[in-house]
């Protein structure tokens, strides 16, 4: 049974897809789990309660309630989920550990559930703590860990099972490397996301990042997607500009600003195989959308 609780609001927003992939999935894989089985944590005093269960994209449904397609827009791989009972206690510990096949991915499945004022620890490449809960990013892993009846010591013990798997995972790398494209200024700590197709709602539109400011009065995004070279950053861009029309667009010495009545105004432009852009720019604020444009432009083509 899953520990894993979703409202509503995202229970109905996944059931449609939920149920076509569902329809779609064949007989589950017939894997042995045994590598991701050696990541699970051997801490003094506990023990497993139960044998651990491995889930493969065919059957994650029977684990994260209807919710799976999150994790498969992804590329989820693999989950191994395993229960612990502690000595002499009531205390238990439910272990998740997810394989994202990339630490590009598992960075995207982590970062979009994140929130900028969780409190963040120095385990793994990032985790933050909730109640009675740590959830880690450690290269292509992402790590849920959930303690229960485990009182006063539930931060500390949380910790200790973290830092035993980070220490199996061995090298945990680091953020992408695109992230050091965004301007520091104005950045808003912790909301730098990576979604891996339909950014902005457009399936030409695949694999970008976003990152949400705060600046001279007023919230906006940035953004930068990334192609597969420079002819396929050209024809995204080239799509793009058809969907918005012409009448919404004014060409710039950088690029273009378009007219949106959901992002009020965009600010877009290519480099090499990146598209990189501002949304949510108000009027009377062009000069910003042009800054953060130019610092993303010159960022972009240093790589």
């Amino acid at each position: 049974m899953s520990r894993t609780q979703y409202s509503p609001n995202t229970l109905l927003a996944v059931a449609l897809v939920a149920c076509g992939l569902m329809a779609l999935a064949g007989p589950v894989q017939s894997q042995s789990g045994e590598q991701i089985k050696r990541l699970l944590p051997q801490v003094s005093a506990w023990t497993q309660s139960e044998d651990s269960q491995t889930y493969f994209p065919e059957n994650l449904f029977e684990y994260i309630n209807g919710a799976a397609e999150i994790y498969l827009s992804y590329d989820f791989q693999e989950l191994i989920v395993a229960q612990y009972k502690k000595e002499g206690a009531e205390s238990s510990m439910a272990v998740e550990i997810y394989n994202l096949g990339s630490p590009t991915n598992s960075f995207g499945i982590y970062s979009a559930e994140r929130y900028p004022e969780n409190p963040f620890l120095p385990i793994g490449v990032q985790g933050y703590l909730e109640e009675g809960s740590l959830n880690f990013l450690a290269g292509r892993y992402y790590v849920k860990l959930l303690c229960f009846d485990c009182a006063d010591d539930s931060d500390g013990v949380l910790k200790g099972f973290a830092q035993d798997i980070v220490t199996r995972i061995g090298g945990t790398g680091g953020f992408p490397a695109l992230l050091a494209a965004f301007p520091g200024e104005g950045l808003v700590a912790n909301t730098e996301k990576y979604i891996l197709n339909n950014v902005m709602g457009y399936a030409f539109l695949h694999s970008g990042y976003i990152a949400s400011y705060e600046q001279e009065g007023q919230a906006f995004d940035c953004f930068v997607i990334v192609g597969k070279d420079n002819d396929d950053a050209q024809a995204m861009l080239d799509r793009y500009l058809e969907a918005k029309g012409k009448s919404s667009l004014t060409q710039r010495s950088e690029g273009y600003i378009i007219k949106d009545k959901y992002y009020h105004n965009i600010y877009i432009g290519r480099t090499g195989r990146y598209l990189c852009g501002v949304m949510k720019i108000k009027d009377g604020f062009e000069k910003t959308g042009e800054r953060y444009l130019t610092s993303l432009m010159k960022n972009l083509g240093t790589r």
